[in-house]
């Protein structure tokens, strides 16, 4: 069992999540985050001080998944979340489109059933 964590820009949200349903995957949990990465935020002067922006607001997406759906998870997650400006290309997308991170699952329970393990997923 694997836990799928994605962080995505906020306007990607709609589109991760049609996409999620169109792939059967309908058990995600959703949250409003807020951070920075690579994405450039240049200092700007405000009233005559140096003001650095505050973080920039993301969503993130938690999907607990049987091994054998990480990569299906993953790749519609990918396909949905890229942004390449409206333009139907092979490139990559830009910055800030949000990162994905991978971490096993030790156990899950379903407290209505009390099971475990892959069946409570």
């Amino acid at each position: 069992m694997k836990l799928i964590t994605a962080i995505i820009r906020t306007t990607q949200l709609d589109q991760v999540r049609e996409a999620l349903i169109e792939n059967e995957i309908t058990r995600v949990t959703v949250s409003r985050v807020s951070g920075h990465g690579r994405q450039k935020n240049a200092e700007q002067i405000h009233r005559g001080r140096k003001v650095v922006p505050s973080l920039a607001p993301k969503i993130k997406l938690e999907i607990a998944v049987n091994d054998g759906f990480v990569d299906k998870v993953v790749d519609t997650i990918i396909d949905a979340a890229t942004s390449n400006d409206g333009y139907e290309t092979d490139e990559v997308g830009t910055i800030g489109d949000g990162k994905i991170f991978i971490t096993p699952l030790e156990e899950c329970i379903r407290i209505r059933t009390r099971e475990r393990g892959p069946e409570a997923i």
